[in-house]
C-alpha cells in the first residue's frame, strides 16, 4: 500500500511539515497489514517508532485493564498510538485486519526540527534575524569588544571565545555566488561581514524568495542543529565577505555551551523554583498531550515569540525526544534567555497529565 502527501497531512505532527519534507517522509514510512488479535506493541516497549492507524481498529489496554478503542478516521487516530516511551499501553488489532504506518521517531523529529522555521503573516518562512554582531570582523579590538557584547557570547566560557576568534574563516564572495544550496548537507555557520544575500527555497510553483540578509546577519545554524540538509538556498546579491565556522566548531564552541541539558530531577527542581515549562511541539501535539501547567510555543514560532519572553525567568523546554527542544534552546539562548532542555524529551521522562 502506497501513501501520498495528502494522506500524510491528516496526521499529527506530520501536517506541520512542508511538501518537500513530506515527499521525503513518504519514502521512509513502513506500511504493514495485520490480522485480528495481532499485538503491535506492549507495555514498557522503548522503541523509537511513531505508529499510526490507517485502516481498521486498535485496542489500547492499560496496565489496569482499561481499554480504549481507536478506529481509523477518528480524531484520536490522527495522533501516533500510545507514543510516550516506555509505552504505557498494550496495542492489539481489534478489527478483522488493520493497516499500520510506522515512522522512525528520530528521523521524524529531525525533520520537524529542520522544517519548523518561523513564518511571516503570509505563511512564508522567515530566515533568522540579525544577532547584533556590531563590528567589522577583523582581528582587532573593535571586533573583540563587539563580539563580547553579543548576548550569545556573554554566556560562553572565555576559553571558547578565544578559540572562536581563531576558528572563524574569512570567505570572499562575489555577486551571484551560491553560498548554501537547498538540500545539501550542512557544513558551516556564517556571519556576514560585508555584503547582502537573498534566501530562497524551491517549491512546486518555482523558486520563492524568503528574505534578504545584510551585514552582521548570520545564517546556517538550523541544518547544523538538526543535523539535516539545508532548508534554503543562500545567494549573494553583492560582492562581500563572510565569516564561517565549521560544523564541528559550531557544535563544540558555540552550540554546546548555550544548550543546557537537565535530568528529570533537575527539571523538577527548576519548576519548583518558578521556571516556565515550554512545550515546543506543534499546537496539535500540545493539545493532545501537553503537560499540565505548560505553555506552548512551537519551534516554528520561537524566533517570533522570543522578544516577548521575560528575560528574568528560567525556561524548561521539552518535546518528544529533545531534538526540537535543542534547536529552540539555541534560538532563545542566543538572545540571552536562561533556557534548559529536558534530556531525552517527553517520551523518556514524563507521562501526560492532561490540562
Amino acid at each position: 500500500m502506497d501513501i501520498d502527501i495528502e494522506q500524510l497531512t491528516r496526521f499529527v505532527p506530520l501536517e506541520s511539515l512542508d511538501e518537500a519534507a513530506l515527499r521525503e517522509l513518504g519514502n521512509l514510512v513502513e506500511i504493514s497489514r495485520f490480522p485480528r488479535d495481532s499485538q503491535i506493541f506492549n507495555f514498557g516497549d522503548a522503541d523509537e517508532e511513531f505508529i499510526y492507524l490507517l485502516e481498521g481498529e486498535v485496542a489500547l489496554t492499560s496496565k489496569d485493564g482499561d481499554v480504549k478503542l481507536i478506529e481509523a478516521g477518528d480524531d484520536q487516530a490522527r495522533y501516533p498510538l500510545a507514543n510516550l516511551k516506555p509505552r504505557q499501553f498494550k496495542g492489539a488489532i481489534r478489527s478483522d485486519e488493520a493497516v499500520i504506518m510506522s515512522i522512525d521517531g528520530q528521523t521524524l523529529e529531525r525533520m520537524l526540527a529542520w522544517g519548523n522555521i518561523p513564518s511571516g503573516s503570509d505563511g512564508v518562512m522567515e530566515v533568522n534575524e540579525s544577532d547584533a554582531f556590531e563590528a567589522t570582523v577583523t582581528q582587532d579590538m573593535d571586533w573583540t569588544l563587539a563580539l563580547l557584547r553579543t548576548k550569545a557570547f556573554l554566556q560562553l566560557p572565555s576559553s571558547n571565545i578565544e578559540k572562536l576568534f581563531e576558528s572563524f574563516e574569512p570567505v570572499p564572495v562575489r555577486e551571484g555566488d551560491m553560498v548554501i544550496r537547498f538540500g545539501e548537507p550542512g557544513d558551516f555557520y556564517y556571519i556576514i561581514q560585508e555584503g547582502s544575500c537573498k534566501v530562497t527555497r524551491p517549491t512546486a510553483r518555482g523558486e520563492i524568495k524568503l528574505a534578504e540578509l545584510h551585514k552582521f546577519d548570520s545564517f546556517g545554524e538550523d541544518a547544523l542543529i538538526a543535523d539535516e540538509p539545508r532548508n534554503a538556498t543562500i545567494t549573494m546579491l553583492t560582492d562581500g565577505l563572510l565569516l564561517r565556522l565549521s560544523k564541528e566548531k559550531f557544535s563544540t564552541l558555540l552550540k554546546a555551551p548555550l544548550v543546557k541539558w537537565v535530568s528529570l530531577t533537575e527539571a523538577n527542581t527548576l519548576l519548583r523554583n518558578g521556571a516556565v515549562k515550554v512545550d515546543v511541539r506543534t499546537e496539535n501535539e500540545y493539545a493532545h498531550n501537553g503537560l499540565k501547567g505548560s505553555i506552548n510555543i512551537p519551534l516554528y514560532m520561537m524566533r517570533l515569540k522570543a522578544p516577548a519572553m521575560d528575560a528574568n525567568r528560567k525556561y524548561l523546554l521539552y518535546c518528544d525526544t529533545g531534538i526540537r527542544s535543542e534547536a529552540a534552546a539555541f534560538i532563545l539562548a542566543n538572545r540571552g534567555l536562561d533556557v534548559y532542555v529536558l534530556r531525552g524529551g517527553l517520551s523518556s521522562a514524563f507521562a501526560p497529565t492532561g490540562k
